[in-house]
């Protein structure tokens, strides 16, 4: 905390200290040819950059006794320069007339707000002509740095050591979520983002507002378009394919983008080592409409299901291993089968108004609802032997001398029903001398029904195989087993559970210049106060504060070079999922997760190679974590410890 009070300190008394040096003054009227004047001509010197007002006339101070320069420029005329050495306190009447350029030359809009603010943009584009195995947004934001995943068929990443649920996702400023027991990538499919319907993406891997939520590591967030016209686009491949059709009113009141998108990832999974029948299937409808009733006032409505069906029955496996010499193989041959379905119901409605020119009222509700069942019987036999290494035999390859057998049994009977709602109010503030204040109020409630039932048997070489915590004497096979048959592992729960939250943010940004330099900052917090209740558990009532901050400068320098400095208090209030403990029992009692970030960076940009763009980006991270709630991996699958031991 002493820290973060330092840096602020030095940020403001930084931005509010006098120049003590001598000075003088240029001023004077600028007109065109006709001798008219002409307004927002970019007045620019060493010390200080202004405009032009609507009568022509301009004032900048610039360095005495000195030689200095003062740059006037504007995109329809050429550009001057004027080169003088005042006394201090001198002023200078300069009078200059602008002459038309004789050619207009291209002008590149570059968004400077996401380079101040550490956001990296992904080109929609790009995104759909990916090739991945798992196509969309988190295919290409698994090629960023510091962004991991270990599992290409899944859309979870982690970025910077963090997990997969530390992560938050926005779709047109509506929180989004995923599947909630999902063990393994193949059983995914698609990805909530539609990317037949965006416009803009965003992400920042760190040291993001306090307008974002309450996660730990990243924050993705997405916009979808509004259409002007009607539209249609498809695609196909061996996998699935997609639909999207769009189309606008004459008078552009109305306006919707409809998506459909099938997916069939068997000829992925066949193509592994174990033989299966194998038929996931995965498809959504999504659609986003608009209606704007006047010009102040705009209504949209975002709305997807989702239905993910995942029907897997294992046959065989063979793995090969060892020597040359002497190759040994695994065998292993599966009775049984796994069904599981996730069906998901979201809908969200928006509405904006623009109460005045400096002055924008949001309201956002929304609905979450998932079903999600995981049933599997799977009994896999194994044998572990010497491979028949003759080539002229009839069962070359094939084990024909077994040096160890056993058995595993896996279970699940697993049902969760989730329904999330949201209600949020938003303010927009555009205040005088570049100033902006952002706010917001939501409330959310999560109401969860689950029930755990799921078990595992190992038998290896005819020896029941006890769970590591049942410490018991054993000396098999010198002395029979007399202690108790239990089985590696045993899960069984049932919980129903009521999270409400009430959250808060606010947040001040100011533009500036610091002499001929531009200057961003930007200070806020978020608050919230969350209470677990249910049936069989204790209530419990928690509340969080996180400070962020972020410091950005532009140097005057005829290189594109920007350094940003952006930090704070991260707190990751536990989910539901956090609660829950590996043996399925809800501790309402867990504390948020805090991390504390602190990112420097420099972001340069500069072209090369036929003039081409480029852009080098150089990040200096710090994470320092507390009350971590430990937890164990198993493919894409997380069981916290829901204890805060870390």
């Amino acid at each position: 905390m002493n820290t973060k009070i330092s840096f602020l300190a030095f940020v403001f008394f930084s931005l509010s200290m006098s120049v003590f040096a001598q000075k003088a003054t240029v001023q004077g009227i600028i007109t065109d040819g006709n001798n008219q004047p002409i307004e927002g001509v970019t007045v620019k010197s060493e010390v200080v950059a202004t405009t032009s007002a609507k009568d022509g006339s301009y004032s900048v101070e610039v360095p005495a006794n000195e030689a200095t320069a003062i740059y006037f420029t504007h995109i329809a005329y050429s550009p001057k320069a004027l080169k003088i050495n005042l006394k201090n306190g001198e002023t200078l009447k300069f009078n200059t007339v602008f002459e038309a350029a004789n050619e207009l030359q291209e002008v590149t809009i570059v968004d400077q707000r996401d380079r101040e603010e550490g956001i990296v943009k992904l080109q929609p584009a790009t995104i759909r002509n990916l090739a991945s195995a798992n196509a969309g947004v988190e295919g290409l934001l698994k090629l960023l740095g510091g962004v991991n995943s270990n599992n290409e068929l899944s859309t979870a990443y982690s970025v910077r050591g963090g997990n997969y649920d530390e992560n938050l996702v926005y779709v047109n400023e509506i929180e989004v979520y995923r599947p909630f027991l999902i063990r393994s990538g193949q059983q995914e499919g698609l990805s909530f983002t539609n990317t037949d319907m965006v416009e803009k993406v965003d992400f920042s891997a760190g040291g993001f507002q306090a307008k974002y939520g309450d996660k730990l590591s990243s924050v993705l967030d997405i916009t979808y378009r509004r259409p002007t016209n009607f539209g249609a686009s498809a695609q196909a491949s061996f996998l699935g394919g997609s639909v999207a059709v769009e189309a606008a009113s004459k008078d552009q009141k109305w306006s919707s983008i409809t998506g459909v998108r099938y997916r069939d990832n068997s000829l992925l999974v066949n193509s592994q080592q174990t033989e299966s029948n194998f038929h996931p299937t995965f498809a959504d409808v999504q659609t986003y409409l608009t209606y704007a009733p006047a010009n102040k006032w705009k209504i949209s409505f975002l709305g997807n299901i989702s239905q993910n069906k995942y029907n897997y029955e294992p046959l065989t496996r063979q793995t090969n291993f060892g020597t040359i010499d002497e190759p040994i193989a695994l065998q292993i041959f599966y009775e049984g089968q796994e069904k599981d379905k996730y069906t998901t119901y979201f809908g969200a409605l928006k509405t904006e108004y623009d109460v005045n020119e400096s002055f924008k009222l949001k309201l956002i509700g929304s609905a979450y609802h998932t079903q999600e069942q995981e049933y599997f019987d799977i009994l896999a036999q194994y044998r572990l032997g010497e491979v028949n290494t003759n080539i002229g035999s009839d069962d070359y390859g094939d084990v024909e001398f077994t040096e160890g057998i056993g058995s595993q049994f896996n279970h699940a009977r697993n049902d969760l029903d989730a329904l999330i709602i949201n209600a949020e109010i938003k303010g927009e503030h555009k205040l005088k001398n570049k100033h902006e204040v952002e706010w917001g109020v939501k409330y959310t409630r999560e109401d969860f029904r689950d029930r755990l039932v799921e078990w595992e048997v190992i038998d290896s070489a005819g020896f029941s195989i006890n769970p590591p915590r049942v410490l018991t004497h054993n000396t098999q096979p010198y002395t029979p087993y007399t202690g108790p048959l239990v089985p590696y592992q045993n899960v069984r729960a049932t919980n129903f559970v009521t999270i409400d939250r009430f959250s808060a943010y606010a947040q001040l940004s100011h533009r500036a210049l610091w002499g001929t330099n531009d200057v961003y900052m930007n200070v806020g917090t978020r608050l919230q106060n969350w209470r677990v209740s249910g049936e069989g558990i204790s209530q419990s009532n928690q509340t969080v504060v996180s400070p962020r901050a972020q410091f950005t400068i532009k140097p005057a320098w005829k290189k594109d070079m920007l350094f940003r400095l952006s930090g704070g208090y991260y707190y990751q209030p536990p989910f539901y999922r956090e609660l829950r403990d590996a043996d399925g029992v809800v501790n309402p009692d867990v504390k948020a997760q805090r991390s504390i970030h602190v990112v420097l960076a420099n972001d340069f940009s500069f072209k090369m190679w036929d003039n081409r763009p480029f852009k080098l980006v150089t990040e200096l991270y710090y994470k320092d974590m507390t009350d971590v709630n430990a937890y164990t991996l198993d493919n894409v699958r997380i069981r916290y410890m829901a204890d805060n031991n870390a």
